[in-house]
């Protein structure tokens, strides 16, 4: 067994940090060591909390671990920015919201970026809840800004989606048309004191009438994250979705559909990889970029052609 799941299967806290930065950074020995670690996975409720900028998903998940803190449950919480790993997007709004936290050795606060990630999320976010949940969390949050494709890429890392809105932001119709409406298991309102609650509502139970009946009915909860209010009530509905995931025939499918994402996520990216690395070595194809006028189909196709001859 890799050296580092050792270690962190025996709770050590700072192998668990090194493990996520070899992951964020690629490193050769990653597959190795997360195989290692999927052996020893302590299975932790994976909750993803998605939603528009401004929605306060932050304060929520903040109001959330104090709640959670209390029930005597420890959390891992990972923060994805979406827009740079050089912005500190994540680093300075989330942390500092949850700053009540730090000292909490309950509590783990992960900020990730998306590195350029083709979808919203990049492919270490799933590979850190894996080592997070090795090192034995009982919940694992995952938090995103909410800019359309990471609401969309979210539900395949997660056990339960929950998508929050705020009265009166014109977001509902926004999500219907993404296709949103289809993935959240778990629709939040949240600064319910404002008005225009009521509309709100009665818009996503309309929505999820036209998009048509499925195993699981998405509750719709009431919060005030400021007040913390609907708190207790919100966790309740998120324990009951994961004892429907383990307790149903959809629980299952759901899990084998995320499997097969999974698997052809590392396969797309070690051959991603592979690819690419044979371009970046050779000289003559490094030409052959250089010519702004060069035909990209038939780049792309003969160089294809090329790896797969090679073994590839």
């Amino acid at each position: 067994m890799h050296k580092l799941a050792e270690r962190i299967a025996n709770k050590d806290l700072r192998a668990m940090a090194r493990a996520i930065t070899l992951v964020e950074n690629d490193d050769p020995e990653k597959l190795d060591l997360l195989s290692d670690l999927f052996s020893i996975k302590k299975q932790a409720h994976y909750i993803g909390i998605t939603g528009s900028p401004g929605a306060g998903k932050s304060s929520l998940v903040n109001r959330l671990l104090t709640h959670l803190r209390s029930q005597g449950l420890t959390v891992a919480v990972i923060a994805v920015d979406p827009t740079s790993p050089f912005s500190g997007g994540a680093l300075l709004g989330d942390r500092v919201r949850m700053n009540d936290h730090f000292t909490d050795p309950g509590i783990y606060i992960r900020s990730m970026a998306t590195r350029g990630s083709l979808g919203g999320l990049s492919r270490a976010t799933k590979d850190t809840i894996r080592i997070c949940d090795a090192y034995g969390f009982d919940v694992i949050l995952v938090e995103t800004v909410g800019v359309g494709q990471s609401e969309l890429d979210i539900m395949k890392v997660v056990d339960t989606t929950s998508v929050v809105l705020t009265p009166n932001s014109g977001d509902v119709l926004q999500i219907f048309k993404a296709g949103i409406m289809e993935i959240a298991d778990l629709f939040i309102i949240n600064k319910a004191d404002l008005p225009g609650v009521r509309k709100l509502k009665t818009q996503l139970e309309e929505f999820m009438m036209i998009s048509g009946a499925r195993g699981w009915q998405p509750p719709i909860v009431e919060t005030v994250s400021t007040e913390n209010k609907g708190i207790e009530s919100l966790w309740g509905e998120l324990n009951l979705h994961n004892q429907y995931l383990y307790e149903t025939e959809h629980g299952h499918e759901q899990r084998k559909q995320q499997l097969q994402y999974e698997v052809y996520d590392l396969m797309r990216e070690e051959l991603w990889q592979d690819i690419y690395q044979t371009i970046e070595k050779d000289s003559g194809k490094q030409k052959r970029l250089d010519d702004a006028d060069a035909d990209p189909y038939q780049l792309a196709k003969a160089w294809l052609a090329e790896w797969k001859q090679g073994g590839g």
